[in-house]
Parts: structure tokens; sequence; C-alpha cells
């Protein structure tokens, strides 16, 4: 019989990154041409975030060369900011690392896995390293770096300072990968930037195919979307866990200022009024609030009735971009709504957006459309929320046969935090 130092011995922590190297389907890396659309996936929302961040019209190019069988090279640059030298790293080769996971605020990449997933898919495939040229404006460099697995950082193995004679300011990243191909079908790299065109009339997005085919989907709309704000979780959905993390990390030293400064739609009255439910006093010093007492404050929340959540912190795509985005199916009768902004667990706001298109391209049945802010969601239909609401339908009460009547529904959530069902993030996890 063996013993527990016997059973020990291969006791081993992995990182972060060697956890994804094992489990790269977790990101979506699964088939030839799922894995080719996820890594310009990834690629693209990153760009498009760094323009919006910053509120630059954005300008993305994405170029894909084949260099062997199931063997391509992938480039997307944009013409955001770019990234200071020191950040670079950290940005393209260190998981759970960003700007964006911390903060209460929308954004297409959330989890600090996309881009340096892609990175690492591309380093088990081909053992290249990813190439980074990234000018801030002052400064131009063209970087090469890996990643180091067991430590979850990258590693610069080559640096140049460039001289940047066009005054070209962004970044771009080029890396190669193999065990891909490319098609155009519905699930390809092609239909997937088609689609981040019809919810992005602001970005100009240019893709040479490997055949050198250049295509260029527009700009439609001048008008950048509102910068992403930071906002403040709603009381409607929070947890007695959330409310102690909270009261950890926050300045304020009583219970009172606490969920006035921490919380969205608490105002002095309203915490009067969560006093006189819960028992317990607003005078509490909040980092001595128990586990009891954040329990009865979160009982509390769900019997008292609070203002929505604001949107002012969410960007929708807005009625009028939807139906010109599902114009391209010249339909006979197109309708679109955008809803008033709801919560979910976290205290968590977000809003529902849909689009309807009878007639047109679209042959008999409901092609769904989906979107998280506004970044489209290809693949794992089945396993996500949104057909699963669309399912749920009693289609026959509108005179609507869903197996012949020809519809484009569009669907976009748009959050701080999509509860997407895994890394993937390609569908949406039921609530």
């Amino acid at each position: 019989m063996k013993t527990a130092d016997d059973l020990f011995k291969e006791f081993k922590i992995l990182s972060v990154s060697e956890f994804f190297k094992k489990n790269a389907d977790m990101l979506g890396y699964t088939g030839k041409i799922r894995s080719m659309t996820v890594l310009v996936h990834e690629m693209i929302t990153n760009a498009l975030d760094a323009c919006e961040e910053a509120g630059i019209l954005p300008e993305i190019r994405v170029e894909i060369d084949q260099r062997g069988e199931f063997h391509y090279e992938i480039s997307v640059e944009d013409n955001a900011t770019g990234i200071p030298l020191k950040f670079i790293t950290n940005v393209f080769g260190k998981m759970l690392a960003g700007s964006k996971a911390h903060r209460n605020m929308q954004s297409r990449g959330q989890q600090g896995i996309g881009v340096s997933g892609a990175v690492m898919y591309s380093q088990v495939t081909t053992g290249q390293p990813a190439t980074i040229v990234s000018s801030t404006g002052e400064d131009m460099w063209r970087v090469k770096m890996n990643l180091d697995l067991q430590k979850n950082t990258g590693k610069i193995i080559e640096k140049n300072k460039i001289k940047d004679n066009d005054g070209w300011r962004g970044t771009k990243i080029i890396i190669e990968a193999k065990d891909v191909t490319y098609n155009k079908s519905r699930y390809s790299p092609h239909n997937y930037l088609r689609m981040s065109s019809i919810a992005n009339p602001h970005a100009r997005i240019e893709f040479i195919e490997p055949d050198g085919t250049k295509i260029v989907f527009p700009r439609s709309s001048k008008e950048m979307p509102k910068p992403p704000k930071i906002m403040k979780l709603h009381p409607k959905g929070m947890s007695t866990d959330d409310i102690l993390v909270m009261a950890r990390n926050c300045r304020a030293r009583k219970l009172g200022s606490f969920l006035r400064s921490g919380l969205t739609r608490v105002s002095r009255k309203k915490a009067e009024e969560i006093e006189q439910v819960s028992g317990v006093s607003l005078d509490k010093d909040v980092g001595k609030l128990t586990w009891d007492e954040a329990e009865r404050i979160v009982k509390a929340f769900k019997i008292i009735d609070f203002m929505a959540p604001s949107s002012e912190g969410l960007i929708p795509i807005g009625e009028k971009n939807i139906i010109k985005g599902i114009s391209l199916v010249n339909p006979e009768f197109s309708v679109a709504i955008t809803r008033s902004p709801r919560t979910y667990k976290g205290g968590i706001p977000f809003i529902i957006e849909v689009g309807l298109a009878y007639g047109g391209k679209n042959g008999p049945g409901i092609d769904i459309i989906r979107y998280a802010n506004r970044s489209p969601l290809v693949f794992d239909q089945g396993g996500c929320a949104i057909n699963e609401a669309v399912k749920s339908i009693d289609w026959r009460r509108y005179g609507v046969n869903v197996e012949s009547t020809p519809l484009t529904l569009f669907v976009n959530v748009t959050s701080t935090h999509i509860p997407y069902t895994s890394a993937g993030k390609q569908a949406l996890a039921m609530e």
C-alpha cells in the first residue's frame, strides 16, 4: 500500500499558461477552421478595444498568408496609441493580466487571456516567436518574444528600435500557426470580419486573403461610440461574498458611506431603508462587517425597490446602426429595439438589443446573428442562452413558421461582464 508521501511525489502546481496549453480547447482552439477564426477574433477584439478606449476611429488591417499545408502567418495592425516597450511582454505574454478584468467597465476582452492565448497557440504549434511592432508616436520598436509557460510571462528574445518615417502610431502583431486552414464558410475569418463590420460601423477593416485578394469593409459612420466608463455595481443580484469583498477593499469607514459610494442607485434615503430592513446600523465599521450582517443586507436588497441601473457606462450598438447592419440582407421589413438596462448576479448591468428582418437574401427559417459587446459569436450556437431564448418563443402566436419564414434575428448583449460559457467566449451561459 502506498503512503501519502508516495502519492504526493507527483504533485505539481501548473501555471495558468501551462494549464491552457494542455487545455487549448477551452480557449476555442478545436478544429482547423475554428482555430483560425479564433486567432483572428482574439487579435481583432484587442485592436478594436485599444482604439475605442483611446477615442480613435479604428483602422484595422488583417492579413493572412499561407506558408504551407495547414500553416499560415496572421497579422493584425491597428492605429491606436501603441504599447510602451515595458508592457509588451505583459500584454502579449501573460495570461490573466491586463487593464480590463479588475474594472467594472465594458470591453470586448475581459479575462486577460485572449491575445496571449493566441500567442501561446502559435508557439506550441510552430515553435516560432510572435513579432510585435509598436509605435507610441515617440518610440517605435520591433520585438520578437516567446512565452515562458512555466512562469506565465513573455520573454523578449530580440528587440530593435526602428525609425518611423511615416508618422505611424499603433500596434501590429504577427504570428504563425499550424493545424489551421482558411476558407470562406460562415465560420471563416472572412465572415467573422463581415459580422464585425456590421456591429462596428465606425471601424474600417481591410482584409488581405491568402490568395492576395483585398477586401475592404468600409466605415459607414464617423461617430465614435461613447467612451467606456467604470460603473458601480447595482444592489440587485449581489451576493453576500460580493459585499464582504467590496467592504474589505473600500475606502469608506462606515457602512452608510460604503453603500452610497460603492453602489449605484443607493441614496441616503435608500441606505436608511436598507438599515431598517436589515437591522444593520449604517454606523457599523464596514471593515468589521460579519457574514451574517452582509447576508441580511443582501436580503434587504432583494426586498427593496431600486431604480434600474444606469446605462451611462454601457455602449449599445443602437437601433439605427442595427437596422443599417441587417440591411445587408435586403429585407422587405426590419425593426430594432434597445431594451432598458437590467442586472444579473453580482449587481452587473446589461442591455439586450434585438433586430428583426423579414425576407431578402435570407432563405427559409430563422438565421440568428449573435453578438456580445459588438463582437460576433460565430460558434457554439446550440449551447448559447441567446439561441435558447429564441427557441423558447412561441412563434406561432405571431404567425411565423420557424421552418419556412425567412427571418434574420440580430441579438447583441452589452455588459461590463459577459457571462460566457467558457474562456473561448463564443456562447452565453444560462442565468
